[in-house]
């Protein structure tokens, strides 16, 4: 049986082999390989047995590891807020990025032998559910799958490649805090999948709009910007790119 202290497998290393019966096991196998009667039906049976006794520990060993890794879990800590609107109409929430937590949980992980994968499918039909797997890997060769599908997120003004990929970064976000069974301090609050930010290319759109109105000066700025409730154009919402860019061809028309 794995111990604790020799089942937990560091990153990039494999556990000592503990279970003096894989020894025994092994022995038989170079045994019949050298008999004059050689029996090659017996031969697969020895394998199969090797190979059923190998899944069994690399299950085990998984689960010791991320025991383990419960055990002492990372903390993981919501580096983004997104804040719009003004007065009561105000929204603003806090979440963990999904690079926050990769980083965070990624290295937690290999320190106990184990890795993480996604797996993604998208049906036929363009509008259709996505679907995001987060595979646990040990080192050993077990895995464990914990899956989420949502439809593409159109909020906002996203095209439809913008939308799939707001869709599957959320998912791939709480896929991987499902399967290793974490959450955010107090839990992210966003419910559900949203695009914080506009696009570079929406970003580039108004900035053509504002240089247009002549509105890029620092004052004009500022006021758009405060109408807008944010401090910078990176930081407004998605799903306030139609707003933004509507008043600015407001002011654009009234000149």
């Amino acid at each position: 049986m794995f111990g604790r202290s020799t089942a937990v497998a560091k990153a990039g290393t494999l556990p000592p082999a503990v279970e003096p019966g894989i020894d025994a096991l092994m022995r038989l196998i170079e045994k019949a390989t050298m008999e004059p009667d050689f029996d090659v039906a017996k031969l697969r049976e020895l394998l199969d047995v090797k190979t059923q006794w190998e899944k069994t520990e690399a299950k085990k060993a998984f689960v010791v590891a991320l025991n383990a890794f419960k055990a002492d879990p990372p903390q993981i800590t919501k580096n983004k807020t997104v804040s719009f609107g003004r007065g009561e109409g105000k929204t603003e929430y806090d979440h963990a990025t999904l690079d926050q937590v990769c980083d965070v949980v990624g290295k937690a992980l290999a320190e106990q032998g184990l890795s993480h994968t996604w797996d993604l499918e998208q049906s036929e039909n363009v509008s259709g559910p996505v679907k995001v797997t987060c595979i646990l890997t040990h080192v050993l060769g077990h895995s464990e799958r914990v899956s989420l599908q949502s439809p593409p997120d159109d909020s906002g003004s996203k095209n439809r490649i913008q939308q799939i990929a707001s869709t599957v970064t959320y998912l791939e976000r709480y896929t991987l805090l499902a399967a290793t069974g974490l959450a955010t301090q107090d839990q992210d609050n966003d419910g559900g999948p949203v695009t914080e930010f506009i696009y570079a290319d929406q970003k580039e759109e108004l900035i053509a709009l504002i240089k247009e109105i002549g509105a890029d000066n620092p004052k004009s700025n500022r006021s758009f910007l405060k109408y807008l409730g944010v401090k910078t154009l990176d930081e407004i919402p998605a799903d306030k790119f139609d707003e933004a860019k509507a008043a600015l061809k407001k002011k654009r028309k009234a000149q």
